[in-house]
C-alpha cells in the first residue's frame, strides 16, 4: 500500500522501467534482474534489502553507471543511462557519490588528500577544498588522522575516509553498499546523521544496501529484493506499524526487534474486493495474514452444513497461523466484508521465523494442536 502522492509533482531522482539484466550468454545465461520498475525521489533515504545473490548490488551498479544497461530504462538525475558511454558516462558518474566496501583509497595520498579527490574531479573546484576535506573528516572523528596515509589507518577509519570523499561534493544521489559495516556504533551514527542532513538540507537521495537497523530508523522506504525482482516496496512507517502488529501475535512475540523487522520485510501486500474469499475451510495452509485495512469475516461450517460467521477481524488483527503451525487444513473460511488490504507471509518465511524461538514455538504448537 505504498503511497507516493506527496511526490506527484516531483521529478524522480531515479526512474527505472522494464529493467532486465543478464550475466553470460547462450546456455550459460543467467537473468539476475527481471522487469524492475522503480521510482525514488529527491530527499529519500531508501534501504535495499535481500539475500546474497538477489540482484541488489547489480541494481546499484546499473544506477551508478558502473555496468551497462542492457534492456529497459534507467534514468538518473534526468540522464538516461541506456546507451551512455565515453565522456557522457564519466560526467554522469561524477554527479554521484559512491560508498562501497572496497575503499579504493590512493595509498600514496593522505586522508585529506584522498577526500580532496572527491572535489578535484569536478570543474568548479573550490579554492578551499583542503579546508573542506579537513572539516568533513573532523565531523567523522578523523580530525587527528587527516595527514595519515591509508596504511596508517584502521579498516573503519579507511571506510570513513571513503565516505567523506563520497559526500564532500554534496551529491544529489548517494549509492552505498553496506556503508556502516566496518564502523562502530558512534561512527555509524555520525554517517547516518550526515546522510539525513544531506537529505533534509540539500534534497540528496540515498540508495543504501544495508542490514543496519539504525539506517532503517532514518530511512523513508525499505525495498526488499528476491530472486532478481522487487518483492516489496514499503514506507518505513508501514514497516514499523507491521512490526507492532506482529508483536501482538503470540507466534512472533519473543522474536528480537531485528528478527521482527525481517519478518515485516518479507510480507507482501494483497488486495481483495468486497465478497472475495481469501481462503476456504479445508484448504492447505500456505500463508499467514495481517489485516491492514478493511474487515474480514471468519466463517465455520460444522458437519458439512452452511457456514456461520463466528468473528470479524479489522485492522491489525491476524489470521491463518494455525494451519501453518499444525500442518492441518484451514479450519475456517475467510471472506472480505469490504475492500480489504492484507499483508501476507508465505509458509517458508513463516517457518524460518519460528526457528528463532524454538522452545516457545513448541509450546504454542502444542496449544494449537489441543484446541
Amino acid at each position: 500500500m505504498t503511497d507516493f502522492s506527496s511526490h506527484d509533482h516531483q521529478q524522480p531522482t531515479i526512474s527505472i522501467r522494464g529493467l532486465k539484466h543478464v550475466y553470460g550468454s547462450g546456455e550459460t545465461a543467467t537473468t539476475v534482474l527481471h522487469d524492475i520498475e522503480l521510482d525514488i525521489f529527491p530527499g529519500e533515504i531508501v534501504m535495499l534489502l535481500g539475500a546474497s545473490g538477489c540482484g541488489k548490488t547489480t541494481l546499484l551498479t546499473l544506477v551508478g553507471g558502473l555496468r551497462s544497461v542492457q534492456t529497459g530504462s534507467v534514468n538518473v538525475l534526468g540522464q538516461e543511462m541506456l546507451g551512455l558511454s565515453g565522456g557522457a558516462l564519466v560526467a554522469a558518474r561524477r554527479r554521484l557519490g559512491f560508498i562501497f566496501q572496497a575503499h579504493n583509497l590512493f595509498e600514496s595520498l593522505t586522508a585529506a588528500q584522498n577526500v580532496c579527490m572527491g572535489l578535484e574531479v569536478h570543474p568548479n573546484m573550490p579554492a578551499d577544498r583542503y579546508q573542506k576535506a579537513v572539516e568533513i573528516l573532523t565531523a567523522l572523528d578523523l580530525g587527528h588522522r587527516v595527514n595519515y596515509k591509508p596504511d596508517g589507518l584502521s579498516g573503519g577509519q579507511k571506510q570513513r575516509v571513503a565516505i567523506a570523499r563520497a559526500l564532500i561534493n554534496k551529491p544529489k544521489l548517494i549509492l552505498a553498499d553496506e556503508p556502516t559495516a566496518a564502523l562502530d556504533e558512534k561512527s555509524s551514527d555520525k554517517v547516518i546523521h550526515m546522510l539525513k542532513r544531506l537529505a533534509v538540507e540539500d534534497g540528496a537521495t540515498s540508495l543504501v544496501v544495508t542490514h543496519d537497523t539504525r539506517i532503517r530508523d532514518m530511512a523513508d522506504r525499505i525495498i526488499t529484493m528476491e530472486k532478481g525482482r522487487i518483492a516489496s516496496n514499503v514506507p518505513v512507517r508501514e514497516s514499523l506499524k507491521l512490526c507492532e502488529y506482529l508483536r501482538e501475535c503470540a507466534v512472533f512475540s519473543t522474536l528480537t526487534p531485528d528478527a521482527i523487522s525481517r519478518v515485516a520485510g518479507n510480507m507482501r501486500l494483497e488486495r481483495y474486493p468486497v465478497g472475495t474469499t481469501i481462503f476456504h475451510q479445508g484448504d492447505a495452509g500456505d500463508k499467514f495474514y495481517i489485516v491492514w485495512s478493511g474487515e474480514v469475516s471468519i466463517l465455520i461450517s460444522q458437519g458439512g452444513g452452511p457456514a456461520n460467521e463466528v468473528a470479524r477481524l479489522g485492522e491489525g488483527r491476524y489470521f491463518g497461523e494455525r494451519a501453518l503451525m499444525t500442518g492441518e487444513p484451514r479450519n475456517a473460511t475467510v471472506r472480505a466484508n469490504s475492500p480489504v488490504e492484507v499483508y501476507s507471509l508465505g509458509n517458508a518465511e513463516f517457518q524460518a521465523a519460528l526457528q528463532s524461538s524454538t522452545p516457545f514455538i513448541e509450546q504454542i504448537r502444542r496449544i494449537y494442536s489441543q484446541t
